[in-house]
């Protein structure tokens, strides 16, 4: 590397950030463009609630807040060229203390290197693909490839899809299915946590009766869908999210008359989800993975939690809001236990983050900087509505 680009790195990192006049910033980098606003918009919802629960200043600091769009219109999704130019803008504005993002896993393989060189810490309220942080879990250079640096910069509360995918398949086991037709988007995200799916589902004995990437854009799937009712599969699995497309395959399956259960994850888990599908093509037949609890679930300070947020925007979070805000409460709790203001101080606070008191209950980030909270839990739709069933894995 040119060595002047790397002082200018390492400048970044260590110069105290009063530079800025007693302002410290905080940036998100999610997909506020496309049909994931609704859940994105709870998460900056959260994050603010974070902020201003500690009166928008530490030790005398003063927090502002950016929220980036990482999305593009073209995509509708977000976008690798808007992420890269999220991650260098936020490198280097010096004020800049932390970067809440990414939403999607694939987003953060953008922006997780760049950071890196800049040791800027980044917390993810969303990303669940285990390659991003685990050695052997995902393709044969990760998570190296993200840590140019050698250092860990990069943090997640929540659980990754090598403990999703496994409690899906062990649920669908439960349910009495004994076969499996298998779809994913092609994604990082879709692809990995369908992987995981069939390797679990096979050591349990379900039958995989056919594994299919599909193409998130195409207006429909009524020829996959006449396809999977021709084998007779009992659950039809789909590693993906709204935005690429879970919904229209719901509708296509209903018009087929396919008779079986239908599971997906996380990604999932909004109210887009149901608006795409219609509650007709869900109804008494989908289920839904989460790596935690839905808001009416949660008790303690998560409980607390959503009593406010309901007070204060009046509608019920979104799943990832309790993310969103617990990412924002878990940096500014480094920053003030950090020795130093500056970027290299707020990341060793953050990286010695242990028993964390939090909405998510008391967890610490291990030695990869994944949370060590397992808590998974499954839901159903019934009158339209996200119904929670049990928790998984138990």
């Amino acid at each position: 590397m040119n060595t002047r680009i790397l002082s200018s790195l390492l400048s970044l990192a260590l110069a105290p950030l009063a530079l800025a006049g007693g302002t410290l910033k905080v940036v998100s980098s999610l997909p506020r463009t496309g049909s994931a606003n609704a859940q994105t918009t709870s998460m900056v919802n959260g994050i603010k609630m974070a902020i201003d629960e500690v009166g928008g200043q530490v030790d005398g600091f003063k927090i502002e807040y950016e929220d980036m769009d990482d999305a593009s219109p073209q995509r509708g999704n977000w976008d690798p060229a808007v992420e890269a130019q999220n991650a260098n803008k936020a490198v280097r504005d010096e004020s800049v203390i932390g970067y809440i993002g990414t939403y999607n896993s694939g987003a953060s393989k953008i922006s997780m290197p760049i950071l890196n060189k800049a040791g800027l810490v980044m917390i993810s309220p969303g990303n669940t693909y285990p390659g991003l942080t685990k050695p052997g879990m995902g393709e044969a250079n990760e998570p190296r490839i993200y840590r140019p640096s050698g250092k860990i910069n990069y943090f997640r509360v929540v659980p990754t899809d090598d403990l999703q995918g496994r409690v899906a398949a062990e649920w669908a086991k439960e349910l009495g299915c004994k076969s499996v037709y298998l779809l994913d988007d092609r994604e990082l995200y879709g692809k990995g946590i369908a992987d995981v799916f069939e390797k679990r589902a096979k050591e349990l004995g379900l039958k995989v009766l056919g594994r299919e990437g599909i193409d998130p854009k195409a207006s429909n799937y009524k020829a996959l869908a006449n396809k999977i009712k021709a084998s007779g599969a009992e659950l039809v699995y789909f590693g993906g999210t709204t935005q690429t497309n879970a919904g229209q395959i719901a509708k296509d399956l209903r018009s087929a008359g396919v008779e079986a259960k239908y599971m997906v994850p996380d990604g999932c888990f909004e109210e887009a989800f149901i608006l795409a599908a219609g509650a007709d093509s869900l109804e008494g037949r989908t289920y839904i993975t989460f790596g935690g609890l839905p808001a009416n679930q949660l008790t303690g300070r998560g409980a607390k939690f959503r009593e406010a947020y309901t007070a204060r925007y009046k509608v019920e979070p979104e799943a990832y809001a309790l993310y969103g805000y617990e990412a924002g409460r878990v940096l500014l709790d480094a920053l003030k236990r950090a020795k130093e203001k500056t970027r290299a101080g707020v990341l060793d606070a953050v990286r010695a983050t242990k028993d964390f008191d939090g909405a998510l209950g008391t967890w610490s980030f291990d030695e990869n900087g994944d949370t060590t909270s397992r808590i998974m839990s499954g839901q159903t739709v019934e009158g339209g509505k996200f119904q929670f069933v049990k928790v998984l894995g138990q």
